[in-house]
């Protein structure tokens, strides 16, 4: 349930409605494009004359552009809506060894995407990031920028606007998100890669039919977003979901956090690793995806060490599920590509000893851009939502006013 402090209250004026409104019909617009004004009055439930302000603000603002021309037995022949897809986000997901950089539209669709080398030097690392965004706003200057979305392998404060905990970056904590701004000129969204998987599934998937599932992120460590009764769970300092560095064995191998026998030791790509490592004396330089493949194509050893760290991974999930009571349990990483062979294996860990009896569906997350996605969606939910709205028509009127007074 929802706190309500009863000596901080504030009342719902008419400018809240509509800001609110906004909000709904510009949703409306982006999950069921093209479509027409009537058919959103239909199901916004709002009156015919709202919807024609709130779409003609939207148009004006260039969120929304005319479409097709609907075909009718008879009358008046509707104009569709839908989102301006010259507008775009710049996009980033941050990991240990390698950042990828791209430009998507407001509707999600990726234009461009390019790699570079994620170093231990974080101011190095933030400079070529930042050159990178530069470059893309140049690559596609037709383009009206919104913000640039990041995931990071790590907590970032709100409240201090910083990195405060990403061990498998090795960055000591520096103003990231400033720094980034600064040197592009653009408004930085930062969220937590698990988290920004969430996001996606709630902006891109099928995530906002369903009010709770956790997310959890397969890489170099283990991430999870947790999404309990449709909102997602942030916690003190952003810090809610670091269940990856939960120690389950005091005198386990060192984790990268300074802990040890925490659970992506055991259940992350480098766990496979080390299994893989321990087994067979010449396996330099090799990676996930190639473990997968020696897997794929018979190696025992191979499938012997990603056996072993599936079951780890289903054996941590059932603490998460103990705990939020998840409808779905959605994973991220390499290993859903062979997911036929895994699903199975974490699915069986959840269905032994879990109170009530009744495990959630396991599942890969949709597509294979889950972050990126995110990132998208942790930029326009900064426009799309009610408080959003509010600024626009803060601004819209505020513009108004001036007209006026002149």
């Amino acid at each position: 349930m929802r706190r309500i402090n009863f000596t901080n209250t504030q009342v719902a004026s008419s400018q809240t409605a509509r800001g609110i409104n906004r909000g709904v019909v510009l949703n409306l617009i982006r999950r069921r494009q093209p479509i027409s004004r009537a058919d959103l009055a239909r199901v916004s439930g709002l009156q015919r004359s709202t919807v024609s302000l709130i779409t003609e603000q939207l148009i004006r603002e260039r969120w929304v552009v005319h479409g097709p021309i609907g075909r009718l037995p008879r009358g008046r022949r509707p104009t569709f809506l839908r989102l301006n897809d010259r507008r775009a986000i710049l996009v980033a997901d941050l990991r240990p060894a390698q950042t990828t950089v791209g430009v998507a539209d407001v509707n999600g669709n990726f234009l461009s995407q390019e790699t570079m080398p994620t170093t231990r030097d974080s101011r190095l690392t933030t400079e070529a990031l930042a050159a990178k965004i530069r470059h893309l706003m140049t690559v596609h200057s037709d383009r009206v920028f919104e913000g640039v979305g990041i995931s990071i392998p790590g907590r970032f404060s709100e409240s201090s606007q910083r990195i405060v905990f990403a061990p498998n970056l090795g960055w000591p904590e520096f103003d990231f998100k400033g720094t980034i701004e600064q040197a592009t000129g653009m408004r930085v969204e930062l969220e937590n890669a698990a988290n920004a998987c969430a996001l996606a599934e709630v902006w891109f998937g099928h995530g906002e039919k369903v009010r709770d599932f956790v997310v959890v992120t397969v890489s170099e460590g283990i991430g999870t977003g947790v999404f309990a009764n449709g909102q997602l769970i942030r916690g003190f300092n952003s810090m809610a979901g670091e269940f990856g560095h939960v120690p389950l064995d005091p005198n386990g191998p060192l984790c990268t956090c300074g802990g040890r026998g925490c659970w992506e030791v055991y259940a992350s790509n480098r766990a496979a690793l080390r299994y893989y490592h321990e087994s067979i004396q010449s396996s330099d330089g090799l990676t996930f995806p190639d473990l997968l493949a020696l897997a794929d194509s018979g190696d025992p050893l191979a499938a012997k060490a990603l056996d072993r760290m599936v079951h780890a991974l289903g054996r941590g999930m059932r603490m998460l599920v103990s705990g939020f009571a998840p409808e779905e349990v959605v994973v991220v990483g390499e290993l859903t590509r062979q997911w036929r062979r895994f699903g199975p294996a974490i699915q069986s860990e959840l269905d032994v000893g879990l109170p009530g009896g009744h495990p959630p569906r396991v599942r890969p997350a949709e597509g294979t851009m889950a972050r990126l996605r995110g990132t998208v969606a942790l930029v326009l939910q900064k426009h799309f939502g009610p408080s959003a709205g509010l600024q626009e028509l803060e601004a819209e009127d505020s513009r108004e006013n001036q007209v006026m007074s002149s």
